[in-house]
């Protein structure tokens, strides 16, 4: 183990701000980002080279670039979008990087750690997997049952969830990951969205294996509640959440789990004290502004460092 070591798993906007906080408290931080996204840019240039969709490892790599006007300006141009109507519109021209360095270099590990060096970025940002994958659900829906797949569907699907799985089958784990997660003193999982971000990251068998063998503190960062969600199963319920993982993976543990204030469920609070999980809940306001439902940086850095125990990096 790694002391002030930091393992951040997830995907999109949840894990960008967990990193965003994260990175004021420590130095030493790896994400471990999904690779199952087929939308937007991402899916066509996935469905074009076959590879790994780039966007969430890019956004995860503009949120840990340095804190200088380096390092702000190559995030701003990282995540620039092409508009238009011709066949650049709607990328980014991080993604197109990206694919670029891993066409000639052929090694996807490789090609993020070059533009994490273009970006001077604090820590190590890894893919889950070196294969592409997809995300199938199978959802109970007021039109029965009904098996959806790919990760923009699953995530934007209504009804009750039953059960998840990757495509291919026994994917195998990066093994740079596998490793950062052996040496991490604390492991992070969470915020986003639950099924497409956050669940893939226990669906993989290699890394859940490593995430249960790990001797390192686990913190679970519960989404804040969404007011279309209420169709959708375990939309805003962190007890719904909790419930989804066990049932997939009934041995999962968690140390601390971080909520906002307005979450007064008592099943959550039950679910992560006393129904097998063991941790403790932790309470705070995290939202933006009073309504948002986007988590704020410095409130969730501070929330990290009362948990840590450490003082914040100035």
């Amino acid at each position: 183990m790694r002391e002030n070591s930091v393992v951040c798993l997830g995907g999109g906007h949840g894990l960008a701000v967990t990193l965003k906080a994260m990175r004021g408290i420590t130095e030493d931080i790896t994400a471990i980002v999904t690779v199952a996204d087929n939308g937007g840019s991402s899916g066509r240039l996935r469905e074009e080279f076959g590879s790994l969709p780039p966007g969430d490892l890019r956004m995860a790599l503009a949120a840990l670039c340095s804190d200088d006007e380096w390092g702000r300006s190559w995030a701003e141009v990282m995540q620039h979008r092409f508009e238009g109507d011709g066949q650049l519109s709607g990328h980014s021209l991080g993604n197109l990087l990206l694919m670029a360095l891993w066409e000639k270099d052929g090694d996807p590990v490789q090609g993020i750690k070059r533009v994490g060096e273009l970006l001077r970025i604090i820590g190590t940002v890894l893919p889950m997997s070196l294969q592409p994958l997809d995300i199938e659900g199978t959802f109970h829906t007021s039109f029965g049952r009904q098996i959806v797949r790919g990760q923009v569907q699953v995530a934007t699907a209504k009804g009750r969830v039953e059960s998840l799985r990757l495509i291919p089958g026994e994917p195998r784990a990066t093994p740079e990951a596998l490793s950062a997660i052996a040496e991490a003193e604390w492991i992070t999982l969470g915020p986003g969205s639950w099924f497409s971000s956050v669940m893939p990251h226990l669906l993989l068998k290699e890394q859940a294996e490593a995430l249960m063998r790990s001797a390192a503190k686990r913190i679970m960062v519960f989404n804040l509640s969404e007011p279309d969600s209420a169709d959708e199963f375990a939309g805003y319920s962190g007890a719904d959440h909790l419930e989804f993982i066990l049932r997939h993976l009934p041995e999962f543990k968690i140390d601390y789990a971080i909520a906002d204030s307005s979450a007064t469920d008592l099943n959550l609070r039950l679910k992560v004290m006393v129904e097998g999980l063991g941790g403790e809940l932790i309470v705070a306001p995290l939202t933006q502004t009073p309504g948002s439902y986007h988590h704020d940086v410095e409130k969730l850095r501070s929330t990290f460092s009362h948990i840590i125990g450490r003082s914040l990096l100035r």
